[in-house]
């Protein structure tokens, strides 16, 4: 991996680092806040270790700063200040993980590795788009062509399902789990009474249809192929 370490004690940076480095890693080390803040956002890390102390901007600012610029890269906290309310301070601000000196280095690299190992965060979409059709999780709204779609609130479940797995088929089972949170079959047609009105909305008024129904399998949303 590629880990950026910020700290300002250099017999800590250079015990930590030669660990790093015997255990395959490569290791870049910045003493200075607003310098290693900087680097973070240039170069791209697989985890960045920082010290809560350091000159020119504290381990939380630079934290804080990283995750308001949309930088993901997972951030271990090591440092000597290690209360309770500090421990919460740190992960509150972004951080990911907090160890507190002193410190056995076969830890801290455990710890390092399984933030490695970790997927990388998407970032949640907000508005959901298939073709002229979008759907606006925040407030709540659909539109198609600009035109504003009232919805109830099952309807704007059912379309949001059905827009995120756009293009592939969605069974009546699944809507049944993920829209009305059934886990068996009710043996009622609600299912097909919410297509029917969602495609009133969603389709009729217009020219182009979104929502196909895959005949003995279920339904899919998706753009004129």
């Amino acid at each position: 991996m590629k880990i950026l370490l910020i700290e300002d004690d250099a017999k800590t940076s250079d015990y930590v680092s030669k660990g790093f480095f015997e255990a395959g890693h490569v290791c870049d080390v910045f003493a200075d806040g607003r310098d290693s803040l900087f680097q973070a956002q240039r170069e791209a890390y697989d985890v960045i270790v920082v010290d809560r102390m350091l000159p020119g901007l504290d381990g939380l600012a630079i934290v804080r700063s990283l995750r308001a610029a949309k930088v993901g890269t997972p951030a271990l906290f090591l440092t000597s200040i290690g209360g309770v309310d500090d421990r919460v301070e740190g992960l509150e601000a972004g951080g990911d993980d907090y160890l507190v000196k002193p410190f056995a280095f076969s830890e801290l690299l455990a710890r390092v590795n399984a933030l490695g190992r970790r997927p990388p965060v998407q970032e949640q979409k907000t508005v959901l788009k298939v073709a002229d059709l979008e759907l606006d999780l925040i407030r709540r709204e659909a539109r198609r062509a600009g035109q504003i779609i009232e919805l109830q609130p099952r309807e704007f479940t059912l379309l949001e399902v059905l827009m995120r797995g756009e293009g592939r088929v969605i069974t009546k089972t699944m809507l049944l789990e993920r829209v009305w949170d059934f886990h068996f079959d009710p043996k009622t047609s609600v299912v097909e009474t919410h297509i029917s009105r969602l495609r009133a909305k969603v389709d009729k008024p217009f020219e182009t249809q979104l929502l196909h129904t895959v005949r003995n399998t279920g339904y899919s949303l998706h753009a004129p192929r």
